[in-house]
């Protein structure tokens, strides 16, 4: 299973594994990780789950659509590298992603 590390806003990582076809919002929720929230359960109706992406994954992973760029607005302080977790869905092609959460969802 692909592995993915969830880094929080100190600094503090922890690395887990997400089957393949979840997205790395459920594999987040499943693991308990701290800073994503998934109010929405994954139906892109928040920004909850919203996450930083390692700027070298960031060609490895589909652009976001529309949407997902107007719910990325609402985030709290998104960037450049901003995406929603509930819309990356997990691949041998992610193992070893590295994802940071914002200070706080909101």
């Amino acid at each position: 299973m692909p592995k993915i590390t969830f880094i929080d806003y100190n600094g503090t990582s922890k690395t887990i594994e997400v089957e393949n076809g979840l997205s790395v919002m459920e594999g987040a929720i499943q693991n308990e990780i701290p800073g994503i929230d998934a109010d929405c359960g994954g139906s892109m109706a928040c920004a909850t789950c919203h996450v930083y992406i390692k700027d070298k994954w960031l060609n490895n992973i589909p652009k976001a659509e529309d949407a997902e760029i107007d719910m990325i607005d609402m985030a709290y302080e998104p960037k450049k590298n901003s995406r929603l977790s509930c819309q990356i869905i997990v691949s041998d092609d992610l193992d070893g992603l590295e994802v940071t959460t914002p200070e706080k969802q909101t």
